[in-house]
């Protein structure tokens, strides 16, 4: 088997170097880091569009600049896969979002080429000023280097920097990374005005064919060169790139994001000016690989596919059970309406934006103006569910308190993926809400165990004059029959109470069930962590030596919490949850393991419990 150029490039300086000797390999280069994408995401799961659209755009970045001398903060960083490739860790792409090995994110203990920790959108311009800032008092004369995409634009923050960024000054450099797509489309005003400051693929296509002929004679080379600054002047000059410059930025662009001589022209012109500048790069994502220039939402974050066949069915998941049950209910009444925040496909939204589309509103990047407007949208009498995930609903913390709890207002929040989230990871992981949710007035906290209790609980919580929130797991929860009717703030007793007692939520009474399994243990199924089920609790509390309270969300601080206040010590309380520790990305049972809340775990609690 022939060596591959990738296994020749260990740092940025070897990407340089092959540039300079020989750079048509680049077009090589690309070709293999898009098949190890392929075959690394297809295995591993991970985000495969966003890196197949930034393989050039990376390639010049390490070329153009001195990396790690010049910092570079990636947006989100989901895009950073093969920033990865290039720094040192090509042979470790195997293990990426495995226990142990590479992050699907950027991560400052995981190389000296991280500079910041990333994993939520919009951050980017932010952190990179802040760096730009700290070189400048260090006499430090390198470049701060932001990636931010269009889909990020739209989130709130994104705009509070560039409006600090304009009067600043300093040498900051942000690549603004168009490929009209955030997860889904791309959607607002800031959208429309990229999209008439966009380079068509047409236009691009011709300009790259037309330099191609031209380049072929020195003649040609020559009216190559006057035609780019014949283009360049009528550009600025016609194009509305106001926006930008209006907020003391300067402009460069639109510039093919696949044209690594193209991309390396308009990041030299960024370093010579010497202050903040957008430099506009026009990519596609999913380039490379069909499936996924066809369908790029779907190719975003996916778990593992076959790379030959990716279009295998998809399983159902609890999203799509949210989706479907909420759609079923919006045909019999006009007044609901769905939220999302540029997530519709990931949290099972589609068939009713498709059915509903006057009733459907995707936001863009914006959980916290979701939040608001899901409030006004109460006072005007409709009935708003907005669904974001959990580790996303936590940069709208202060809407939900101020906005939606304080005013006592109905509505209901979809809190997708809660509890622990797998090969994601820390930036990931929605262990947080229910100890927040708790602590705020007014607020209902559902936790449905099974894909009936979900139903149920959606419809209730329509039904209820007050903010509720329904946190479910990602994947699927078991289809458990319902036994007894879902009732606002009514826990279910599964397994008659004994002396010993599990009070378990959401997805971990499967988990009570199977580790109890042969023992003299009741299993109590808490659906409602907030109203508590206060006669269940004193029944408990006469009839029990020893509670153990099972949840996926912080054990300090959570429900469990709750519960041991309200037995004051009369018996013994032990609450199993996730320790308010940093948990890696690993599979989701690895994750309960290192928690100690699988099955195996808790089932040695019980018996310790038990005496025996």
């Amino acid at each position: 088997m022939s060596q591959m150029l990738l296994d020749s490039i260990r740092s940025p300086q070897d990407v340089k170097k092959l540039y300079n000797t020989n750079p048509k390999k680049l077009v090589a280069l690309s070709k293999e880091i898009r098949e190890v994408l392929v075959q690394t995401v297809s295995k591993n799961g991970g985000h495969l569009s966003p890196n197949l659209g930034v393989v050039e755009l990376t390639l010049a970045i390490h070329i153009a600049f001195d990396i790690p001398k010049d910092s570079i903060v990636f947006d989100v960083g989901h895009q950073s896969y093969v920033h990865k490739l290039l720094t040192g860790r090509a042979d470790s792409i195997g293990t990426l979002r495995t226990l142990g090995g590479l992050s699907g994110f950027p991560k400052r203990s995981e190389s000296e080429y991280d500079f910041f920790n990333t994993g939520h959108s919009s951050t980017s311009v932010s952190a990179a000023l802040g760096i730009a800032r700290a070189k400048k008092l260090n006499s430090d004369e390198s470049y701060s280097i932001a990636l931010v995409g269009d889909g990020a634009c739209s989130g709130g923050m994104i705009f509070e920097a560039i409006n600090d960024a304009g009067h600043s000054e300093l040498p900051l450099i942000i690549i603004l990374n168009d490929n009209s797509m955030s997860i889904s489309n791309t959607v607002g005003a800031i959208r429309t005005h990229l999209t008439k400051i966009r380079a068509s693929r047409p236009y691009i296509s011709f300009k790259r064919s037309t330099r191609n002929i031209l380049s072929k004679t020195k003649f040609g080379k020559y009216c190559a060169v006057r035609l780019e600054n014949l283009k360049n002047k009528l550009k600025y000059f016609l194009l509305p790139n106001v926006y930008f410059e209006s907020l003391g930025l300067s402009y460069i662009g639109p510039v093919d994001g696949h044209d690594i001589p193209d991309l390396l022209n308009a990041f030299n012109i960024a370093k010579k000016l010497k202050r903040p500048v957008v430099v506009h790069v026009v990519t596609q994502k999913g380039r490379g690989y069909k499936p996924a220039e066809d369908n790029p939402e779907m190719f975003h974050g996916i778990g593992a596919f076959d790379a030959d066949n990716p279009y295998c069915a998809n399983k159902l998941s609890n999203s799509q059970v949210f989706g479907d049950a909420l759609l079923e209910l919006a045909k019999s009444d006009d007044k609901i309406i769905a939220i999302t925040a540029a997530m519709p496909l990931s949290t099972g939204l589609t068939p009713f934006e498709h059915a509903f589309p006057e009733r459907f509103f995707d936001v863009g990047i914006a959980e916290q103006h979701a939040i608001t407007m899901a409030a006004g949208a109460s006072v005007g009498g409709l009935k708003p569910v907005a669904v974001i995930y959990s580790t996303f609903l936590q940069r709208a913390y202060d809407q939900l308190l101020h906005d939606v709890c304080l005013q006592n207002l109905p509505v209901v929040i979809g809190v997708d993926r809660a509890g622990l989230v797998g090969e994601d990871g820390e930036t990931h992981q929605g262990v947080y809400d229910i100890s927040y949710l708790l602590a705020m007035p007014n607020m209902c906290l559902f936790s449905p165990a099974s894909i009936s209790e979900l139903k149920e609980m959606l419809k209730l919580a329509l039904n209820i004059n007050k903010p509720v929130a329904i946190r479910y797991n990602r994947g699927l929860l078991p289809d458990f029959e319902l036994k007894t009717p879902v009732e606002l703030g009514v826990w279910e007793e599964i397994k008659p109470i004994q002396e010993v007692n599990i009070i378990a939520s959401g997805r971990l009474v499967e988990t009570a069930l199977k580790a109890s399994s042969e023992l003299n243990v009741g299993v109590i199924n808490a659906r409602f962590l907030c109203p508590m089920d206060y006669e269940m609790l004193k029944r408990l509390k006469q009839e029990s030596k020893a509670i153990i309270t099972l949840e996926d969300g912080l054990a300090e601080g959570g429900f469990g919490s709750r519960v041991a206040k309200f037995m004051c010590r009369d018996i013994s309380v032990y609450n199993l949850g996730v320790p308010n520790r940093i948990i890696p990305h690993a599979k989701v049972e690895q994750q309960d393991a290192l928690c100690g809340i699988d099955t195996a775990s808790v089932r040695r609690k019980i018996l310790n419990v038990l005496g025996e």
